[in-house]
Parts: C-alpha cells; structure tokens; sequence
C-alpha cells in the first residue's frame, strides 16, 4: 500500500502496474457488451500501441463516460488543426512529442502528460516513433477542422484490434 506522506519509489510501482505486472496479453479491447455498457478488462496500452501497424490511426481502448481512450503510434507530423469544442490530453507511453502551438511548442518525453485547450491550434510531431495514449470526448474529430490523408473516422479507430 501506497503511504500518502512520502513520495512513491520504484518498489512501490510494482503494485500498480510496473514492469513485472502480470497482463492478459491476449485481452481484446473493451467494447460495448450489446446492452450500451463497457465490457471492463485490463488492457496493455503501451503493448497494444506498440503493435499498431499504421503510424497516427488512433485506436480505441476503453470508454470512459463520455470520452474515449485510444492509443497510437505515431512518426512524423500529423496536421495543424484544432478541436473548437474539446480539450485533448496527450500521454507518452514511449519516445517523444513535440506538440507545435502557435504561441510556442511544448515538449513531451515518457510518461510526461499534457492538455491541448479547446481552441488552441496545434500540430503533434515525433521525430521518431513514439507511442501515444489520448483521451478525447467521443466527439472530437481526429485533425479537428481540417481533413488529410491521416484523418481517421470514430468508426476505424474503434475497429477490433
């Protein structure tokens, strides 16, 4: 068990998760069980990034209320656009991200997070192949206001994996 008055170490990660975690490396994604709820299984985000054939396809994972998790693998840049109505939480689960914003970029390396505001336009670059867990309402549109040859519809990002 976690104690709230110190900082967690490396022997405390193992309960939540570390390295030696054991996981249902075989576990679909959760998907809708036919009555509208969530089927609730552990999902290997950074295993399941990690086995993406095609760079910046996001993919569903789980369904949080009104939101979705997906995972991505991504190289190179995706598109300058922006989400008018939704926030978008990026996650770096490998590698590094450069998020380009008009009034200055911000730099994302393993395990850091970072919130992209409403309104605010942006373009995600990775000089090398980086694996990406975002969280998204379920009607945030891929690149935003913009379409491209990488624009993604909700529906391929929620295909089986």
């Amino acid at each position: 068990m976690l104690d709230p008055m110190k900082s967690p170490n490396e022997s405390d990660r193992h309960d939540v998760g570390g390295p030696d975690r054991e996981t249902d490396q075989t576990a679909e994604p959760t998907q809708p069980d036919g009555r509208g709820d969530t089927v609730r299984r552990v999902v290997a985000a950074q295993q399941t990034a990690a086995s993406l054939t095609e760079l910046w396809s996001p993919r569903v994972i789980a369904e949080l209320d009104d939101h979705y998790v997906k995972v991505a693998k991504v190289q190179g840049s995706l598109a300058w656009h922006s989400h008018a109505e939704e926030d978008e939480l990026f996650y770096v689960l490998a590698g590094a991200l450069r998020i380009e914003m008009e009034d200055g970029d911000v730099e994302l390396r393993e395990g850091d997070v970072y919130v992209v505001p409403r309104g605010v336009r942006h373009n995600p670059v990775a000089d090398r192949e980086c694996l990406l867990m975002l969280v998204e309402r379920a009607s945030t549109l891929h690149t935003g206001d913009v379409i491209t040859e990488r624009t993604r519809s909700i529906e391929d990002q929620k295909r089986p994996l």
